[in-house]
């Protein structure tokens, strides 16, 4: 069966290691946070915030703490404070060592298109473009396919894009690809998915 959002969620933090400065996107990474476990990660939202513990039980939110998509969360006993500027600061100087990010487009020279669709009103990329160009890893979590089945893994991508050349792995609910020279390799398959089935499902071309 392929992953669900939560199974997706696990995997990409299996991607993390300790020490690790670590900036979760909106939609399906948020869930990253809780699947961190023991490992000493040091979550950042771009709101203003370092150190962000998992999801509140219900009943226990703070509605004075959120993250950048404006979900309740919880602090921990390090967490700390800050302006935009300071935050921002921190991912343009290269202090943030990875990125999870969520995707409507990826192509397989890793161009990442993730913010908005032509026709569709928007308030602005956020931070979005800061972080794919300044941060040392940027993981991608994803469907496969959109809702009506197409491949969102693309040879190129046909939305507008919000950086080139600038994702690393892509986690999606079929397994997990590296973007390397020629295309997609796919690294794992999720359980009972098959190798025929994720390259059929991918138009991105994927080499061996």
């Amino acid at each position: 069966m392929p992953w669900d959002r939560n199974q997706m969620a696990a995997r990409a933090a299996q991607e993390l290691e300790d020490g690790m400065y670590v900036n979760l996107g909106i939609g399906i990474p948020t869930l990253v946070a809780n699947y961190v476990g023991d490992k000493d990660i040091t979550l950042q939202s771009e709101n203003g915030m370092l150190g962000m513990g998992p999801f509140p039980f219900e009943g226990e939110e703070d509605a004075d703490l959120i993250n950048a998509g404006k979900q309740t969360i919880t602090e921990l006993s390090r967490t700390s404070y800050f302006d935009s500027a300071t935050s921002f600061a921190m991912i343009r100087g290269g202090k943030i060592a990875a990125a999870v990010l969520g995707a409507m487009e990826v192509d397989e020279e890793g161009d990442l298109a993730n913010w908005m669709i032509p026709g569709v009103l928007v308030k602005g990329m956020g931070g979005a473009m800061d972080l794919v160009a300044g941060v040392g890893r940027v993981i991608v979590v994803m469907d496969h396919t959109n809702k009506h089945g197409k491949s969102k893994l693309l040879k190129k991508c046909t939305l507008p894009l919000t950086g080139k050349k600038v994702v690393n792995r892509i986690i999606t609910n079929l397994g997990v690809l590296d973007v390397v020279d020629g295309g997609l390799k796919i690294v794992e398959l999720a359980e009972g998915v098959t190798e025929d089935e994720i390259r059929g499902a991918t138009e991105a071309n994927i080499v061996n």
